[in-house]
């Protein structure tokens, strides 16, 4: 599977990626949360796309990304079976901290007759304690729709905030943004880099 932000992420030690997914969670007003035991980090861009990490205390952690521009976001369709079939071949505990959860933790499709609810995803992966793996449902919802996972799912979109595979400092964010357009001028990005290193001393 060739794809540059899922090497960096394979590339990555598990406490240096929860930092980093810490401070930008702490950026973007996200509060961290537990569910069942289990730490809940999230972004999100404020237009329909975010990403949700579940960090389990034995190690594992369960990754959510969800683009609604792209083929693989099936909220639409509101077809819970087709939705809980992405989550296949995740361990069946992970897959629980997804089930009826508050809206306000994302979306959800609902299924119309038992009212069970998932979490809308349209990539999930998951993390053995050893390397990172992409879910069986999904490999096999891309290969059956001859669909790129990385393009379709939004992975690089979703995972850009996180810097894989690049220096990850207060500097470097603000670039990111700036290329993102987030600026009206360079005093605004002063003001943000500021206010990123408070951040980043919180986090020491």
């Amino acid at each position: 599977m060739k794809n540059a932000t899922w090497s960096a992420l394979a590339a990555t030690p598990i406490d240096e990626l929860r930092r980093r997914i810490a401070i930008v969670g702490d950026l973007t007003d996200v509060a961290v949360r537990t569910v069942d035991g289990v730490t809940r980090f999230a972004w999100d861009d404020g237009g329909g796309q975010f990403t949700i990490w579940y960090f389990a205390q034995d190690g594992r952690v369960l990754l959510l990304i969800f683009d609604h521009e792209t083929a693989l976001n099936l909220s639409t369709e509101k077809n819970y079976a087709r939705q809980a079939s992405l989550y296949h071949g995740v361990p069946d505990d992970l897959v629980r901290l997804v089930h009826n959860r508050p809206i306000h933790e994302g979306l959800h499709v609902r299924d119309g007759e038992t009212g069970e609810t998932i979490h809308s995803a349209s990539g999930v992966f998951w993390f053995d304690g050893e390397r990172w793996r992409p879910s069986e449902g999904l490999l096999a919802h891309c290969d059956r729709e001859d669909l790129d996972l990385w393009r379709e799912s939004g992975f690089d979109y979703c995972l850009g905030p996180y810097l894989l595979g690049r220096a990850f400092t207060p500097e470097a964010i603000v670039e990111h943004r700036e290329d993102e357009g987030w600026y009206a001028d360079d005093a605004e990005s002063h003001d943000d880099l500021l206010m990123i290193r408070e951040t980043f001393s919180r986090h020491a």
